[in-house]
């Protein structure tokens, strides 16, 4: 009869957070295996732009302000009359204008990487002094905890699904702030889907060749009685394990490898996207959607996140030959695209498309407000004005939404801080954003967000 220490060292590696025992080291399903049904509930893909995106570069210019504020890029038409961005290296994105809102009001006052980052992902001001990217356990939970808990479950998948990697600057031991559960839990963390070389993958969910799933479902049927009849009293990491191995049986019987199966994929579908991770996660994001999971989380990665001074969309050095050289051609063919495949497929009705960073860029070329790493020809952090994309779920396209001052510094009308922006997803997929937690680092009841929903996008 297993002892309470064998049911402890069970519990010994992390799958999505997901804990599995090593004597069920499964192998993947078959791609011949067929899809999930689609769920018609609301989805949401949430976009972010890691390392906070110049807004006055790319859909926020400034044509009539001093060229030390302007900058090198000019502004061009897009398929809605009146509206002008950045379409010399956004041509696609011009064209797809008449499906997007651009929220050109987005504010905060955090202006460091981790805790900005964690205010976007939590819709709550950073809890402590802005000295640190890495997360602790009093982090806010993140949007994706909160869908994990609140949010329906399809058909035996997960609520939330973040992509292809959790945000970690390189040399720091832990992921950045506000991607967890937090003081809710980190029981109530996001299924994470790595990236390899382009294919998507559950770490330990694998089936082997000689172990079929009939065999597997007795294994899992054998598991059941052995804990029924072994679990200690209050056994916390016990149940804990029980749960999250439902969870893995679960996904291997809704056939989870079928929709992680890019080569399901026609090949002009796969290369409409590009080659990029970004590219290639967002087509992952489509099938999941497809697949009935309500929250997406697509997190950036290119070729400069291994870069501790100007990592992804941060631009402190030489920002103009970056956004048009290596991000803009990235994002410009793999967004659009993914927005015009929702539109197609009639997805993007009840699909809401969210894209944005953790903050904006510096009104002045070379201002410094954060970062010595900030050259002449760079742009330093900047919180207070910025810009969200949004498109589907209701929203209404072709149009702008806020507008910002002459110099792109400051928001001028229709302010939405991270808050409201929580809200406003979380009102989409159905959750109620006033409903409260028992906030395990205050031991204190907690409310998933205090904003507001912005509700007259439509």
């Amino acid at each position: 009869m297993p002892t309470r220490r064998d049911w402890l060292n069970i519990a010994g590696i992390n799958v999505l957070g997901l804990t599995l025992p090593e004597l069920f080291r499964l192998r993947s399903q078959t791609a011949s295996a067929a899809p999930a049904a689609r769920h018609k509930g609301n989805s949401c893909v949430f976009l972010f732009l890691f390392g906070g995106p110049s807004h006055i570069d790319l859909w926020d210019m400034k044509p009539l302000a001093p060229r030390e504020i302007r900058g090198e890029f000019s502004p061009s038409a897009t398929n809605v009359q009146g509206i002008d961005i950045c379409g010399e290296h956004l041509p696609r994105l011009a064209q797809t204008m008449d499906k997007l809102c651009l929220l050109r009001s987005m504010t905060h006052r955090m202006n460091v990487h981790g805790p900005a980052c964690s205010e976007i992902f939590t819709g709550r001001e950073y809890f402590g002094p802005p000295v640190t990217d890495q997360a602790r356990p009093e982090d806010w939970p993140s949007l994706s905890s909160m869908t994990m808990r609140h949010g329906r479950t399809p058909g035996g998948l997960p609520a939330s699904v973040v992509l292809p990697w959790y945000l970690q600057f390189p040399g720091q031991s832990l992921r950045i702030a506000g991607q967890s559960g937090g003081r809710m839990g980190e029981q109530y963390n996001a299924m994470l889907l790595e990236a390899d070389a382009g294919k998507f993958r559950l770490g330990g969910l694998e089936i082997q060749g000689d172990v079929p799933w009939e065999r597997l479902r007795q294994r899992a049927n054998l598991l059941s009685v052995l804990e029924q009849n072994t679990r200690p009293p209050q056994a916390s990491i016990v149940e804990h394990f029980s749960r999250q191995s439902q969870q893995a049986y679960s996904l291997l019987e809704n056939r989870i490898a079928s929709i992680l199966d890019l080569e399901q994929e026609r090949t002009a579908t796969r290369e409409n996207y590009g080659p990029s991770a970004v590219g290639q996660s967002l087509l992952m994001a489509r099938r999941l959607v497809e697949a009935g999971v309500p929250l997406v989380t697509v997190n950036w990665e290119d070729e400069t996140k291994i870069d501790g001074v100007n990592t992804c969309w941060d631009t402190h050095q030489e920002n103009f030959p970056k956004l048009k050289n290596l991000l803009c051609p990235i994002f410009d063919r793999a967004f659009p695209a993914f927005i015009n495949d929702l539109h197609e497929r009639g997805l993007l009705e009840t699909t809401l498309v969210v894209a944005l960073g953790e903050f904006g860029r510096t009104p002045r070329i070379g201002q410094f407000t954060q970062s010595a790493n900030t050259k002449p020809g760079g742009r330093d952090h900047w919180p207070h004005a910025f810009t969200a994309l949004l498109a589907g779920g209701g929203v209404r396209g072709g149009q702008v939404y806020g507008s910002t001052t002459a110099t792109g510094g400051y928001v001028a009308t229709q302010p939405v801080t991270p808050a409201d922006l929580t809200a406003t997803i979380l009102h989409h997929l159905g959750i109620d954003h006033t409903l409260e937690y028992d906030d395990g680092f205050q031991r204190i009841p907690q409310r998933l967000c205090e904003g507001r929903p912005v509700v007259d996008l439509g």
